[in-house]
């Protein structure tokens, strides 16, 4: 399971990739089908290697959970691997490594997934399995009460243990007071203590449905025969209503927000996020894009302002980054910055040179040729990522469990290419103030040498 807590845009590449991107990636089709029962299915084929990648996506993550649930998507995730009427607890791993292949899961804070990677003539198997486990599963007393235990050892591994942990969470519930990604997706430690099967139960039953799921494969396949295997095991399922969603939006933030973390820690970190749009109209917008073009001119390569600024220039951090997720089903969005000052520099000099880079870019705006450079770096990671039958995958249930159409990766090369300087500086003034600014510091408290790790890594 990996545990996603914070998806960023971190920006790598060069623009040569866009010209060594290969011509089978170029070339390939995408698929789009709807089942009877709604559920979608989704084909992009990939025909370099005969492999193929399926995933299974649910438009139901923590953003979806309530207060006294928290971590419930989470924990569902888990039990999906617990067996069905006809698959035993833990037989759905073994079969898919006995197949050649490698399986796992994600939650998100607006979707859960699940995905097999196998040689092209075991995908049956995949599908079958996975349309068991959306119509069959077997929610047990006695492997919940075990399954619960292990997440709150995976809590205490991933956030207890680990201070940035800590700090992202106390940074995350300053920045949305209301809207739920201020909780955590792994859940708070009191809900974990006090679930219940039946809420594991309510979960399932809720929003795992045929008409709340997308079906992508990605690979050397048939589209025509991906939708029989499709139809033959999900096409049975029958489906049931979904609940109203209701609009869940933080109110107008109107003043600093600041927490300061003291936990045992080697050094100190600093986060800093502002209240950003998002994308809402892939083809109108055009804030979200500059957005990210404003992010790439902060971080992104060894040549970015912040690196060659305040680590190689002022040598006033070790590591410093930016960050924007311009996708978003909640409708909301940070831009962030951050860092870990050097030694002999503290947090506040760190915040202040921080905060500085923003505001030269406020009053100075950015130079053609730098936008240019990181127009062109933008485009190459997003053409890695579509040199990667995995990550087609992933980017393709990614866009469509947000809200958007696995078209939106077409124009999204173009979209960005018309980002102005004008528009970069345009949403630094605009959006990169203090009063939407929320900053959680790392105060970093003695280690004590004989402390014990208080959880333990988790693998379903």
């Amino acid at each position: 399971m990996r545990l996603k807590e914070n998806h960023k845009v971190f920006i790598r590449g060069v623009w040569l990739a866009l010209a060594l991107m290969p011509m089978a990636a170029q070339a390939a089709g995408t698929h789009e089908f709807k089942l009877d029962n709604g559920l979608r299915v989704i084909v992009q084929e990939d025909h370099r290697a005969p492999v193929v990648v399926s995933q299974v996506w649910y438009r139901a993550g923590s953003v979806d959970e309530v207060n006294g649930k928290t971590g419930v998507a989470h924990v569902l995730e888990h039990m999906m691997f617990k067996g069905t009427k006809t698959v035993p607890p833990g037989q759905f791993s073994r079969l898919i490594a006995a197949a050649g292949g490698r399986e796992n899961a994600f939650t998100g804070n607006d979707y859960t997934g699940y995905y097999q990677q196998l040689e092209k003539s075991q995908l049956p198997l995949a599908i079958k399995l996975e349309a068991d486990r959306m119509a069959n599963l077997q929610l047990t007393k006695e492997e919940f009460s075990k399954e619960i235990r292990v997440v709150m050892e995976e809590r205490r591994w991933r956030t207890d243990d680990k201070p940035q942990g800590m700090l992202n969470e106390q940074f995350n519930a300053i920045a949305f007071q209301a809207h739920p990604y201020g909780r955590p997706i792994v859940g708070w430690m009191n809900d974990l203590e006090n679930m219940t099967v039946e809420d594991a139960r309510e979960w399932y039953q809720t929003w795992y449905t045929p008409s709340n799921a997308i079906l992508v494969v990605a690979g050397d396949v048939d589209p025509q025969a991906v939708l029989k295997l499709a139809e033959h095991h999900f096409g049975v399922i029958k489906p049931h209503a979904l609940p109203a969603r209701k609009p869940q939006l933080e109110p107008k933030q109107i003043g600093e927000r600041r927490t300061v973390v003291k936990v045992p820690a080697e050094l100190p970190y600093v986060r800093l996020g502002f209240h950003v749009p998002v994308l809402q109209d892939a083809e109108k917008d055009w804030e979200p894009y500059a957005l990210e073009i404003l992010a790439g001119v902060l971080d992104g390569n060894a040549s970015a302002r912040l690196n060659q600024n305040l680590v190689r220039q002022q040598q006033l951090a070790v590591d410093v980054g930016a960050g924007y997720d311009l996708i978003q089903r909640g409708q909301v969005g940070l831009f962030e910055l951050e860092g870990t000052p050097s030694e002999g520099k503290t947090v506040a000099e760190l915040e202040t040179a921080l905060l500085n880079e923003i505001e030269h870019i406020k009053q100075e705006g950015v130079t053609e040729e730098e936008l240019q450079r990181v127009k062109a770096q933008v485009i190459a990671a997003d053409v890695y990522q579509r040199d990667s039958v995995f990550y087609q995958a992933m980017r393709i249930g990614r866009l469509e469990t947000t809200g958007f159409s696995w078209r939106t990766l077409e124009s999204y090369p173009a979209k960005l290419k018309a980002v102005t300087p004008q528009q970069v500086q345009d949403v630094a003034r605009k959006y990169l103030v203090k009063d939407s600014l929320s900053v959680a510091i790392l105060d970093p408290q003695p280690i004590d040498p004989n402390a014990k790790p208080k959880g333990k890594p988790h693998a379903h």
